[in-house]
């Protein structure tokens, strides 16, 4: 893989040292962990209302199943976002360098963090808010619309993680090349 060898290529081990590719997996990892951790705990919490509205108005359960569809979005947040990193890392290392650019590693990693953390932000609300406002729908159904809204914007947050990221991940540091 070095120019000892035999092969023409040379790998920039300064920019591109072998360990590099760990903080974009650790990106990869983080995305999911941290998506599926706001979309459980919003899950949970929101069905825990549910579960109470359902005592109170038992006709209004379907319509209040929306805070649990969109906690469940959240973890497809994170598996969007790792698998643009995972195609990051292969391309990356197919050039023959065990590693990847760091300025490129770093932000595959910045692009699994921001998109992991808003999710897991958009879980808490979406979490909070969907059980309160089952509650409340469940009690005076013409409620529904405000929590609608209120739920969109909670899921907003997870929607501009998910577009940093994507921004970050495309174009952060895929200018240094590792071989020559």
């Amino acid at each position: 893989m070095s120019s000892g060898t035999g092969n023409s290529t040379t790998i920039n081990y300064a920019c591109c040292p072998p360990g590099s590719s760990f903080w974009a997996v650790l990106g990869q990892t983080i995305a999911i962990v941290f998506s599926s951790i706001g979309a459980a705990y919003g899950t949970a919490k929101a069905g825990a209302g549910i579960g109470t509205a359902g005592l109170i108005n038992p006709g209004q359960v379907t319509k209040l199943m929306l805070p649990v569809i969109m906690a469940g979005i959240l973890s497809i947040y994170g598996l969007i976002t790792a698998i643009i990193i995972n195609s990051n890392v292969t391309s990356a290392t197919k050039t023959g360098a065990f590693g990847m650019p760091y300025m490129q590693a770093h932000a595959q990693f910045g692009a699994g963090l921001c998109t992991g953390l808003s999710a897991l932000a958009a879980g808490l609300a979406i979490g909070v808010a969907g059980n309160a406002a089952a509650k409340a729908v469940a009690k005076q159904p013409s409620l529904f619309v405000v929590m609608l809204i209120i739920l969109i914007f909670a899921e907003a947050l997870a929607l501009y993680g998910l577009i940093v990221s994507l921004i970050m991940a495309t174009s952060g540091g895929s200018d240094v090349k590792c071989t020559s």
